[in-house]
This record gives structure tokens, sequence and C-alpha cells, in this order.
């Protein structure tokens, strides 16, 4: 199927369906099993970013947490996900925030916050324009999917 289209180099669903209706039942079985492969690949992208977003509003949640504590108090730290030691809070006003592949920055409780509300506002921008896009390609797998069963019933009467 071709990516160029009527309007401005992008294909509408008209010109998709257009198109699909002159492919053969085997490009159609192509067509509807790409599609269907890239929509599960973008649904794993938009779960994965859905629990980076939680993910991040947990840490945003434990700065704060964090930042109503008294210095020298005692707590639980998380070493894994499942294991805790026991620790007291030395100085509230610095926080160490994990930037990825193993590094950690110090920055200011106030630095901390921001930098989690950022990636956030980030995440939710790259999940609202990857849930288009999905939406966009399991209309083309349906279209494909309805074209082919119709032309698969043209043919079962003839035979």
């Amino acid at each position: 199927m071709a990516t160029a289209g009527a309007k401005g180099g992008k294909m509408t669903m008209t010109t998709a369906t257009a198109e699909m209706e002159r492919m053969s039942i085997e490009q159609l079985k192509a067509v509807k099993e790409q599609t269907d492969l890239e929509v599960n690949l973008l649904q794993d992208s938009l779960n994965n970013i859905r629990t980076a977003t939680s993910r991040l509003d947990l840490a945003s949640t434990a700065l704060h947490d964090l930042s109503l504590r008294p210095q020298g108090k005692k707590m639980l730290v998380p070493l894994t996900a499942s294991l805790y030691v026991p620790g007291t809070l030395d100085e509230s006003n610095n926080v160490l925030v994990d930037v990825g592949t193993g590094y950690f920055i110090e920055k200011t409780m106030l630095e901390g916050k921001d930098y989690c509300e950022r990636k956030i506002n980030l995440l939710k921008s790259n999940y609202d324009q990857l849930f288009e896009v999905a939406s966009k390609k399991k209309s083309i797998a349906d279209e494909a999917g309805r074209i082919l069963q119709a032309k698969v019933k043209q043919l079962a009467p003839a035979t």
C-alpha cells in the first residue's frame, strides 16, 4: 500500500479503502497482518509509557512525602522492589534522581519534583501521539479485514 495520497502526501481513509479494494486477496492478507503487527507493537509501547508514567507518579508522591518528614526520622529505605533496610533521614533538601542507564544526579527536592513533572508531561504527550497513530493503524487493519472478508465471500459462491 502506498503512503502518498490525496491531501498533502497523507493517505486518507477513503483513499486507503479504494486502494485496498483494488488489491488481491493475498495482498490484503499481507496488509492486514502487517497493520495488526504494527498495532500490537504500538499497544506494547503505549503500555510501557503507562508503566513509566505511573512509576514517575509514585516517585513524585514519594518526594512529596519525603519533604514532609523531619530530619533524623527513622524509615525503611528500598534497595529493590521487595528489599528494604532501616535508615535515618539525614538530609531531605537534596535527593538523588535516577536519570536512566544507571546514572543518578543530586538535585534539590524542588528540582527533583520538577524533573518528575517534566518527564510525566513528556510521556503523556508521547502517549497521546502514539495513541492517535495506533487508532489510525487499527482502522486500516479493520478496513482491510472487512474488505478481505467481502472478497472471500464473493469468491465462495463462484467455486
